[in-house]
């Protein structure tokens, strides 16, 4: 997949989707580092800020106001610390040297510098490394090359300044190959111990959709799975519908887990003879899911159990206030006192021991 001319606009979708290919979970892994820039902060959001990911987690996350690197999954406690913090000082002051460089308009602005590497499961290996401006591609590094690339006229002048010491071109070039897998195969086998103790079922459900008489969508959702790796297809009469079936990329959860999503277009008629096929470690079988259409008889147990639920809860209310009520005049008959009886009796309300307010 080639990423050298991506439009950093789409970073939020890039770094979930660089590295992860196929639909149903992937052998191929990445490690993402997104970096935020503000030259003038206007006191709202930090200056500084970096954000990791493995394939589509983040990871760590770090900004100029906590000054902490904090750990986003449990096992990142383990790493170790001085590789981020390495590289957070020194893509900073790459990120201070563009805005000086460049000359930019005053007003806020924003400087990204998103790079990675990836481990493919042939074993081949992959890198980037883009900054932008305003969400903007600015300048890329070409690690076949040794080159930048410019997005921008204003981005010349930073090129011509970066090639002027090769030896930087090899560094950069050596990160992305070398050092960044190193810390890609290490995270890697921090992330696998978690998996050995933590297996999550997918939970299926088939929804569908009725265009016309001659055309029927079906939907299957499969969610709240982990590992990530799942397969999941239509089948019709058993056979896979590889080709007919639409889905989405696996994407993650808030709280880790993962889901997926798979249309294929039917004949209603037909709509019997069509399953969704899931296979997880986490099943003790695979699942087969079918469309089943909601009867008169459903329907109206859930109009019952939603009208019951209503008359419950106002029933309560009622007996609610017909308590208050009670309580109320009960206390009225049991003592009254003037407006004025706590100023007369606590002038000034200054004793905690008396346990009692004067509004």
């Amino acid at each position: 997949m080639q990423l050298q001319r991506a439009p950093l606009w789409l970073l939020g979708a890039v770094l979930g989707a660089f590295v992860q290919r196929g639909c149903c979970g992937s052998l191929s892994h990445s490690l993402s580092y997104f970096y935020l820039y503000l030259p003038e902060p206007s006191g709202g959001p930090p200056q500084f800020s970096v954000r990791s990911y493995l394939d589509d987690q983040p990871i760590t996350h770090f900004d100029s106001l906590t000054r902490k690197m904090e750990p986003l999954v449990p096992w990142m406690e383990e790493a170790e610390k001085e590789m981020f913090l390495v590289s957070k000082r020194v893509f900073r002051a790459d990120l201070e040297k563009l805005s000086k460089l460049s000359h930019q308009s005053e007003g806020l602005h924003t400087w990204q510098a998103v790079w990675g590497c990836e481990l493919r499961k042939d074993r081949g290996k992959g890198g980037y490394f883009h900054y932008g401006y305003d969400g903007m591609d600015f300048i890329s590094f070409d690690k076949e090359t040794l080159r930048w690339v410019t997005a921008q006229p204003q981005a010349q002048k930073v090129k011509e300044e970066w090639e002027e010491d090769p030896g930087s071109s090899e560094k950069m070039k050596d990160l992305l190959e070398n050092a960044c897998i190193q810390w890609l195969q290490r995270y890697l086998s921090y992330q696998k111990k978690e998996a050995v103790q933590r297996i999550e079922p997918p939970v299926g459900k088939v929804n569908s959709k009725v265009v016309d008489e001659r055309l029927e969508v079906l939907t299957c959702q499969a969610f709240a799975f982990y590992p990530k790796e799942i397969q999941a297809t239509w089948t019709r009469d058993g056979e896979a519908c590889v080709y007919e079936t639409l889905r989405s990329n696996v994407a993650p959860n808030s709280d880790r887990t993962y889901y997926i999503r798979l249309n294929i277009e039917i004949d209603p008629k037909e709509r019997d003879r069509f399953r969704c096929h899931l296979e997880h470690e986490g099943l003790q079988e695979p699942l087969d899911l079918a469309f089943k259409e909601e009867t008169a008889t459903t329907r109206w147990a859930l109009v019952g159990v939603l009208a019951a639920v209503i008359l419950g809860a106002g029933l309560l209310f009622l007996i609610g206030c017909r308590w208050w009520r009670c309580r109320k005049k009960h206390l009225q008959e049991e003592t009254t006192f003037p407006d004025d009886v706590c100023l007369e009796r606590l002038p000034s309300c200054p004793s905690a021991e008396v346990g009692i307010h004067c509004w």
